[in-house]
C-alpha cells in the first residue's frame, strides 16, 4: 500500500511538471546557494536519501536525487558558504549579478530581503505547483509569508535542545525511574544539579559553544526571559525588554553556570560538540540539527558517548517556551533569470516539499503536518523524547535587522564569561546595542 501511494505520488509530480513545462523542457543548469558544508567526498555520488546522515549529508543526497531522476531536463549546482559568511555573500550577489536560483534561508533573516523586494513572491507557484499550505504548521507558514504573500517554502522548525550523556547522569544519580534524566524544574535547581553532577563525575554539568558568533547562550537567555513572560522585543520590533529584572534573573543564571564551573568557557562550537562526543560533558546545549548526528556517533561504538537521549530544554519558570528558527528556500529575485531557469528552481522547490521527511531525519521538526502526523516521523529516533519542543517554540518577531539584533547580543553577553563583566552591566550594554539597531528600523 504504501509503494502504490509513492507511486501515485510520484505520478502526479511527474503530470505536474509536464504541465509547467508545456513537455518541452530544455536542459538548464540551476545554482543552489547554502551553507551546511561542503561533503562531497562522502555523499557527492550518494541518490540514495536513506544512506545519508545529518544536514549536509542529507541535502546534498537530496540535490543528487533530483538530478537523477527528474525528468525536466534540470540540473542543480550546488554553491556552498561558510555559515559565518553566508547572508554577506548572497547579498553580495545582487551587485555581481551572479544571484542564485535558489538559496537557503532562515526566517529570522527573510524579511531583510522580502522588504526590499528581493525575494520571488511564492504564493501562486506554489498554489500551481500542489504544494497544500493548509498542510504547514500555522508558525512556519507565518514564517514564510510578509505582507500577505508567501516568499519561501518553508522546511523546518530547529530549536533549542538539551543533549544527554545518559552514563554519566547515571554516574550522578540524575536518572529517573523510568530511565529518562531528572532536569532542573527551576534555576536554583540547575545550578544544585550542576554541583551534584561535578562533584560525582568530575566532568563538566553543561557543554556550550562560549566563543564564538554562533551565540548559544544568548539563545538559553532569549528563552529564559521568554519563560518569565518577558518579551525580547515587542511585536512591533520598536522596543526591547533586555535590561529587566527578568533579564537579570536570566543573566545571572547564565553567569554562574561558568563562574561555578559547570560550563567550560574555553569551548568553540566544534569543540563543544567534541565534549560531548568524547564523554568530558554531561548536557550539550545545542540544536535540533544535532540529533542525528550525535545518534549515528553514538551507535557507531567510535566515541566515548554511548547511551545518548534528548530532552526539551526544560522550564524553569512560569511558561514553557524555548528559541526556535526554521530554514527555508527562496528563489533570490532575478529580473533576468530565464522562464526555463525560473520553472526549474520551482521544480526543485516541490521536489524539496514532497520530500520533506527526509529533512527531518537531521533531528528538524518538519513543517508539515502530515509528516509530523507520519508513523514514519513518529518511528524516528529520541522524536518522543522532545516532542513538547514543537509546542514550546518560540521565535523573535518577524522584523528587519533581526539577526544583527542577536548578533548585537553576542558580545556582551560572552563579557560575562570571558572577562568577568557584571551581569547589571552586561545587561546595560546588551540594551544600548540593540536599541541601536532597532533605531534602523524607525
Amino acid at each position: 500500500m504504501h509503494k502504490t501511494k509513492m507511486l501515485q505520488r510520484l505520478a502526479l509530480a511527474t503530470t505536474l511538471m509536464t504541465a509547467l513545462w508545456g513537455g518541452s523542457a530544455q536542459a538548464v543548469d540551476i545554482s543552489f546557494f547554502r551553507f551546511f558544508g561542503d561533503c562531497q567526498g562522502e555523499y557527492g555520488a550518494v541518490t540514495d536519501v536513506t544512506k545519508a546522515n545529518g544536514e549536509c549529508g542529507i541535502i546534498t543526497a537530496l540535490t543528487n536525487k533530483f538530478n537523477a531522476e527528474n525528468t525536466i531536463g534540470a540540473k542543480v549546482v550546488t554553491q556552498t558558504a561558510e555559515w559565518g559568511a553566508y547572508y554577506d555573500l548572497l547579498t553580495a550577489t545582487y551587485s555581481t549579478g551572479n544571484i542564485p536560483d535558489v538559496a537557503v534561508m532562515h526566517a529570522s533573516v527573510m524579511p531583510n530581503f522580502s522588504d526590499r523586494d528581493l525575494l520571488t513572491p511564492l504564493t501562486k507557484p506554489i498554489a500551481d505547483l500542489g504544494i497544500q499550505t493548509n498542510d504547514f504548521v500555522p508558525a512556519a507558514l507565518k514564517n514564510a509569508t510578509a505582507k500577505n504573500e508567501i516568499y519561501a517554502l518553508p522546511y523546518d522548525l530547529h530549536a533549542l535542545l538539551f543533549h544527554v550523556n545518559m552514563d554519566l547522569m547515571k554516574k550522578a544519580g540524575l536518572v529517573n525511574a523510568d530511565g529518562s534524566p531528572i532536569l532542573p524544574k527551576s534555576p536554583e535547581e540547575l545550578l544544585e544539579q550542576g554541583k551534584k553532577f561535578k562533584e560525582a563525575t568530575g566532568k563538566y554539568y553543561i557543554g556550550s559553544e562560549a566563543q564564538s558568533s554562533e551565540g548559544m547562550m544568548v539563545r538559553l537567555f532569549d528563552t529564559l526571559l521568554w519563560q518569565q513572560g518577558v518579551d525580547v522585543l515587542s511585536a512591533d520590533g520598536k522596543t526591547a525588554s533586555i535590561n529587566t529584572p527578568e533579564g537579570l534573573n536570566a543573566a545571572k543564571l547564565i553567569s554562574s553556570i561558568f563562574s561555578e564551573g559547570l560550563a567550560n568557557s574555553a569551548l568553540d562550537y566544534p569543540g563543544s560538540e567534541q565534549a560531548f562526543l568524547n564523554g568530558e560533558t554531561g548536557i550539550l546545549l545545542n540544536g535540533t540539527w544535532g540529533v542525528d548526528n550525535y545518534d549515528t556517533q553514538a551507535k557507531s561504538g567510535k566515541v566515548a558517548l554511548k547511551d545518548y537521549r534528548v530532552a526539551n530544554v526544560p522550564q524553569l519558570y512560569a511558561k514553557p517556551s524555548v528559541w526556535a528558527d526554521s530554514h527555508m528556500w527562496v528563489i533570490p529575485k532575478d529580473d533576468s533569470r530565464s522562464e526555463d531557469k525560473t520553472k526549474a528552481a520551482l521544480a526543485f522547490l516541490k521536489f524539496l516539499n514532497d520530500n520533506s521527511f527526509q529533512w527531518s531525519r537531521t533531528g528538524h521538526l518538519s513543517t508539515r503536518q502530515s509528516v509530523l502526523n507520519s508513523e514514519e516521523f513518529k518511528a524516528l529516533p529520541h522524536r518522543a523524547e522532545f516532542a513538547d519542543t514543537a509546542k514550546n517554540a518560540t521565535s523573535l518577531p518577524q522584523i528587519q535587522n533581526q539577526r544583527a539584533v542577536y548578533n548585537a547580543m553576542i558580545t556582551d553577553l560572552n563579557a560575562m564569561w570571558l572577562t568577568g563583566t557584571d551581569p547589571q552591566a552586561t545587561l546595560e550594554a546588551m540594551q544600548a546595542g540593540v536599541e541601536r539597531v532597532l533605531r534602523r528600523n524607525r
